[in-house]
Formats: C-alpha cells, structure tokens, sequence
C-alpha cells in the first residue's frame, strides 16, 4: 500500500458536542467556560447557575433515567463519586462515554477543573479559572490572618448519623479562619468513616458550628438539644449558622467561593471582627 492510498481520518467534532452533567459543579464550571451550550441534561438538584435548571433533567444525586439520557443522544456524561458509580456502570453497558470525578480536596477540585476545560477544548480558560479561585482563597486566608485566634468549628455534613465534614470543607473552614475539631476524619471519603458520637463533639468543645444537611434544613432547635450539648460554648452562645448545601456540598466552584465567604463571614461575626467587603458572600454585600 502507498502513502497515496491512505485516506485522510474523517472530519468530525474533535471535543464532546452533547454533554450530560449529573452534578451541579461540572455544570457551573461549563457555564464558566461559556461552553454551557453543549450541556443537554442535568440533574435535576442543579441550582447553579440558575439558568441551568432550564436544561432537561435527567438525574437525581443516586439514580438516572437511563432512557432520558439516551434520548438525548450524549457523547459524554459526567458524574461524580462512589454514589454516582452504579449510574457509570449502567450507562458504560448502555454504550456511552462515561467520565467519572472523584475530587475530595481543593487541590483535587482544581484539578477537575483543568481536566474538564481540556476535555471541551478550553484548556487556558480552566487555567484563568484555577487562577481566579486560588486568587480568592488567598484573599480569604490573608483576611483571617487578622481573627485574633483561630475558633474550634464543628462542622456537620448530616444529623442522623452525627457526619464531620470532609477534606474540602475542613480545608476551606482553615482557610476561613476556623479550626477544625476532627481534622483527622477529614480524608475519610466514605462518610460512614466520619460519623461521630455526641459524647465526642462534647469533648472536642467547638465554638462554633456549622450545619449543612443535604436536601433539608439544618434544624438549630435539634441541635441545640442534643444529650450534652448544653455545656457546648457554640450552643451556650447560640452560635449556631447553617450554610446552604447547594453553597458548600458540592465540591466545585460554589464550595470556593460563596461557601468559603459564608464561613468566613461567620467566623468573624463569633469573633466580633470586622472583614472587607470584597471577601463577603455575596448575599452579604451591598
């Protein structure tokens, strides 16, 4: 055979065209990208950004529609974690392109990040965003620098079993000026490995505690009335606060920036300390 009977490799979309996200952070950073226009689906716990919720939905956090899916003929969907791994097994049998995340740190976020700006051809778009974010926990971080001390925050992922948050919330309440009462659960993916009794939090003493239970409102009376917890500094001052799962839960472009602001500005209200508006949650600004 020649080099003259070797045809050419057919021309065709060299990035997915038809992008199905089953979670809310692979959606925002699309959005970021202004690639949002090859996203076809999404889950239906999207929330940002709210247009997005126009898009059709197909998922919930632990099931799909799998026929919902194929009628919209993707050529990747992407998921995230152990709790999405049995939607990745059905759609990989069903024929479709799968790409799974499992970020669990900053560090991680921001490199599903990178990783999901090549896979759509926006590889230095992803670097300006990685730039931004890392630009924004910096000013948070220099900004607690003027908290007097360092308050022990609990913070609680669910209720019923008592769950620490993990590694990306435990990190992001450091950077926000806060200390972390069970920093050694925080690399415990699972969250059956990060489940705590009442008696522990009790001993640990947090000063404050954060609440954010996915799906419900955190419910301050409950835990205020917690066997114990009485003699807890945070119940005693009431300093109590709940931040929006959709804001920290997610372990993407919300958790960097209105989460980490939230407690931030959380923290220095327990510790009566006045921050600069450029680093408040977004509700909070003028």
């Amino acid at each position: 055979m020649s080099s003259s009977d070797i045809r050419p490799f057919s021309s065709g979309p060299v990035f997915p065209e038809r992008i199905v996200c089953l979670t809310d952070e692979t959606t925002e950073i699309l959005y970021m990208l202004g690639e949002q226009d090859r996203i076809v689906g999404v889950s239906g716990f999207t929330t940002r950004p709210p247009e997005a919720r126009s898009k059709p939905k197909v998922s919930t956090f632990n099931s799909a529609n799998y026929d919902s899916i194929l009628d919209l003929r993707p050529d990747l969907v992407l998921t995230f974690s152990d709790v999405q791994a049995e939607i990745t097994r059905q759609l990989v049998l069903r024929g479709v392109t799968v790409f799974n995340f499992n970020q669990r740190s900053i560090a991680e976020i921001l490199h599903m990040v990178l990783v999901l700006s090549r896979i759509v051809g926006k590889s230095d778009a992803g670097l300006a965003l990685v730039a931004e974010f890392q630009t924004g926990l910096a000013q948070i971080a220099a900004s607690a620098k003027a908290f007097p001390r360092r308050p022990r925050v609990f913070f609680e992922e669910w209720n019923e079993p008592l769950i620490s948050g993990i590694e990306w919330i435990e990190e992001l309440v450091e950077i926000a000026g806060g200390q972390p009462i069970f920093p050694e659960l925080r690399k415990c993916s699972a969250s059956r490995d990060r489940v705590v009794d009442f008696a522990a939090v009790v001993e640990r003493n947090p000063e404050v505690i954060l609440a954010s239970w996915c799906g419900k409102k955190a419910d301050k009376q409950e835990i205020c009335s917690r066997p114990g917890w009485s003699e807890i500094p945070a119940v005693q001052h009431r300093l109590i606060y709940e931040v929006r799962s959709s804001d920290i839960l997610q372990p993407g472009p919300a958790a960097l920036t209105e989460g980490v602001r939230q407690i931030h500005a959380i923290l220095a209200r327990a510790l009566d300390v006045r921050i600069e508006s450029h680093v408040m949650p977004l509700s909070l600004r003028d």
